[in-house]
């Protein structure tokens, strides 16, 4: 991911008002290791429950190829009481990481948003993706590959997040299209 600015991402809002846009809590810019997200995600410090994913790429439009676009989240609400599942990230689908995976809930884009339609997927709590998908993989996912072997499955995962993510986008989006 090319390295983002507060006013960019801003501005990159697909499905929150203006007002939303402007109160988001943004982590650290500057302390990000951006050659190392296809993911940008965080949890919003000053409202728990709200959380915003920042992907840059085609969404079939080929107008906006590599624009920035950001996504309010909401994570799903729990029933009180039920024990926890392991869960599987709909994104990085990493096996290891199966404790802290939530559900989260988008708005869609446009009209079909502001009459309440929504997506919703699962994903890694703390949008840990990225460095999931890059993760030396397992004897149990890779057997006894060769160095070579692990580095072509590694960046099969981190192309496969990009894609994943980038559809949950596009079904953002398409809430715009009605």
């Amino acid at each position: 991911m090319r390295a983002l600015t507060e006013p960019e991402i801003r501005a990159a809002f697909v499905n929150a008002s203006r007002r939303e846009a402007a109160q988001a809590v943004l982590p650290d810019l500057d302390a990000m290791e951006w050659s190392a997200l296809e993911v940008l995600g965080w949890r919003d410090p000053k409202r728990p429950l709200l959380a915003y994913v920042v992907l840059v790429g085609d969404v079939g439009d080929e107008d906006d190829e590599g624009a920035a676009r950001a996504v309010l989240l909401r994570p799903a609400a729990e029933s009180a009481g039920a024990p926890r599942r392991r869960k599987v990230c709909s994104w990085c689908q990493d096996i290891t990481e199966t404790e802290d995976v939530t559900m989260y809930v988008a708005r869609r884009a446009g009209a079909a948003g502001r009459a309440g339609s929504t997506v919703g997927t699962l994903i890694c709590t703390d949008f840990s993706c990225s460095r999931n998908v890059r993760r030396a993989p397992t004897p149990m996912e890779v057997g006894a590959a060769s160095a070579q072997d692990r580095a072509w499955w590694t960046q099969q995962r981190v192309d496969e997040l990009r894609l994943r993510s980038l559809a949950f986008l596009g079904h953002v989006l398409a809430g715009d299209e009605g």
